[in-house]
C-alpha cells in the first residue's frame, strides 16, 4: 500500500509540476517549485500517518475516482472535476507567462499557510471520518454510520471546506490572481457534489436525515 502511495504521489506532482511549467513556458518559477516540493514530500508523510492510524481509509484514498457501484451523476462530477484541475493549473501557468499577476510576497505567504491549514483540516477529517472515500459511494462493508464528531459537528462536508483553503491557497502561493479568480467554480462544483453526495447518503445511511436535521451547514456554518 505504500509502495502505491509513493508512485501516486509522484506520478501526481509530477504531472502538474508538467502542466505548470508547460503553461508557463519556463522552469523558472519559484514558488511553483516550493508548491511542488511540499506535494511531494506531504503526500507521503500524510499517507504514512494514515496508514498508521486507519489503514482501511488509505486503502479506499487510494482507489480510482471511477468505481463500480458509484452513482452516474457522481462519475460525471469526477470528470468535469478533473477537467477543471487541469484547466485551473493551466490558467495560472498562462498567468505567469504573460506576468499579468502582481503578488506582493505578503500575500503568497498567507497563500501557503492557508495551503498547509487545508491540509491539516483535511487530516482532521480523516482522523474523525474513516468512511471519506473518494467517491460517492455507500460502504456497508465497512459497516458505515453516520458521523456527527469533530469537524462534523458543525458542518455536514467538512472536506470540501478544507477543500476550498486549498484551491485558495495556491493560487495565492503561486502568485496568481487568475487561479484566485476560478475559486467559484470549484464552490459551484463542490454545491453540486454536495447534492450528489446527500442523496445518496439520505436514501442509504440509516440515521443521517435525523443528522442533517441536527448539522443545519453544509460548509460553512452560519453561512451554508
Amino acid at each position: 500500500m505504500i509502495a502505491k502511495l509513493l508512485l501516486q504521489n509522484t506520478i501526481t506532482t509530477i504531472a502538474m509540476g508538467a502542466l505548470l511549467f508547460a503553461s508557463a513556458g519556463t522552469l523558472h518559477w519559484p514558488s511553483a517549485w516550493v508548491f511542488l516540493i511540499i506535494c511531494i514530500l506531504l503526500g507521503p508523510l500524510c499517507g504514512w500517518w494514515l496508514y498508521r492510524i486507519d489503514p482501511a481509509l488509505l486503502a479506499e484514498r487510494l482507489r480510482p475516482v471511477l468505481q463500480r457501484g458509484q452513482p452516474a451523476a457522481d462519475k460525471a462530477f469526477m470528470i468535469v472535476f478533473v477537467i477543471a484541475m487541469l484547466a485551473w493549473l493551466a490558467a495560472m501557468g498562462l498567468d505567469q507567462r504573460t506576468l499579468s499577476s502582481d503578488m506582493p510576497v505578503a500575500v503568497q505567504v498567507l497563500g501557503f499557510a492557508l495551503f498547509v491549514l487545508s491540509t491539516l483540516f483535511i487530516l482532521w477529517v480523516f482522523r474523525e471520518n474513516s468512511f471519506a472515500a473518494p467517491v460517492v459511494k455507500l460502504q456497508a462493508e465497512r459497516a458505515q454510520h453516520v458521523i456527527s464528531t469533530g469537524p462534523y459537528a458543525h458542518v455536514r462536508h467538512p472536506m470540501y471546506s478544507g477543500m476550498i483553503l486549498f484551491f485558495a491557497g495556491v493560487p495565492l502561493l503561486l502568485g496568481s490572481w487568475w487561479g484566485l479568480a476560478m475559486v467559484p467554480l470549484f464552490l459551484v462544483l463542490f454545491a453540486v457534489r454536495i447534492r450528489i453526495e446527500e442523496r445518496t447518503l439520505r436514501e442509504g445511511l440509516p440515521g443521517y436525515s435525523d443528522y442533517a436535521a441536527r448539522v443545519r451547514y453544509r460548509l460553512l456554518p452560519g453561512v451554508w
